[in-house]
């Protein structure tokens, strides 16, 4: 069971991602529902390490095992999804992701994969084009230019529903 919950139109997840980097580009994703990039990755499971799970859904998504460099950033993002319009309160652990010993590298810029039925579009997108990008978790548009040395805790909170948070926050 995922560690994931709904409650009318908020939703509370727990996800991991691979950031996986190549000569100045990463790797991100789309599938048919939503028109943005995002990292591969997906929801922890009850009883599963968050390095498990990240590698077991590198293996669904990719269809390659990576090693994992490091853990970089725990993020507390509070946003609005763009294609369903849910509230989310998502906990997610980057963690900096090793293809060295896999195929990845020769399946071209971009590729398509299927994981239960579903289809992926893989692609190498360069950092500097990122800002341009409809791309998420938006802190990376910067933040993929320095990563940090040590595992950070971070918080993006999106720019229309700050005050919201904030007054739920301090509500408590």
């Amino acid at each position: 069971m995922d560690i994931s919950f709904k409650n009318g139109n908020e939703k509370f997840n727990y996800r991991v991602c691979a950031v996986i980097i190549n000569e100045g580009r990463i790797l991100a994703m789309k599938d048919g529902r939503s028109p943005y990039y995002y990292l591969p990755g997906g929801r922890v499971k009850i009883g599963e390490t968050a390095e498990y799970a990240l590698l077991r859904e590198c293996e669904e998504e990719l269809c390659a095992k990576p090693g994992i460099i490091r853990p970089l950033w725990l993020n507390q993002a509070f946003f609005t999804e763009d294609v369903e319009k849910i509230r989310f309160h998502e906990l997610c652990i980057y963690f900096l992701t090793d293809i060295s010993k896999t195929d990845i590298l020769s399946r071209g810029d971009k590729f398509v994969l299927s994981e239960n039925g579903e289809e992926h579009l893989f692609e190498w997108l360069p950092f500097e084009k990122l800002k341009d990008e409809y791309f998420y978790p938006t802190f990376l548009k910067k933040d993929i230019f320095n990563l940090p040395e040590v595992f950070t805790i971070r918080t993006e909170i999106e720019e229309k529903i700050i005050d919201e948070v904030k007054e739920w926050i301090y509500s408590i």
